[in-house]
């Protein structure tokens, strides 16, 4: 079974920077895509970024372009995601999930059957 578990979270101040990281396991790492989502209270879950493993593409959400970086570490089944210059409004629950080979980086939810259970980040002075 597809098994990922988010980590990293925690309390950070508006200009800090925070690493999450999703740990996979249970099926072959480099044929699916990871995205990061995040949900604040009250609010849609948004896609955040992505990367396809198998050859390193990412796509990002316009609000964390030029802040946040997705990467991927093959040998460990992990994906991180580098959160720098943090802002109030990056305060949310994120969630890992991944897609089995899609054919194109998406952040549709349908496009994403497996889910971590979320590790929250808040920004705040």
């Amino acid at each position: 079974d597809v098994q990922l578990q988010a980590s990293g979270g925690g309390l950070a101040q508006p200009g800090g920077s925070l690493r999450l990281s999703c740990a996979a396991s249970g099926f072959t790492f480099e044929d699916y895509a990871i995205a990061w989502f995040r949900q604040a209270p009250g609010k849609e879950r948004e896609g955040v970024s992505c990367i396809f493993n198998y050859d390193g593409r990412t796509l990002q959400a316009d609000s964390v372009k030029g802040r946040f970086t997705i990467s991927s570490d093959n040998a460990k089944s992990t994906v991180y995601l580098q959160m720098v210059n943090l802002k109030p409004e990056d305060t949310a629950v994120y969630f890992c999930a991944a897609s089995w080979g899609p054919a194109i980086l998406t952040f549709n939810l349908n496009e994403y059957p497996h889910w971590g259970q979320g590790t929250l980040v808040t920004v705040s002075s």
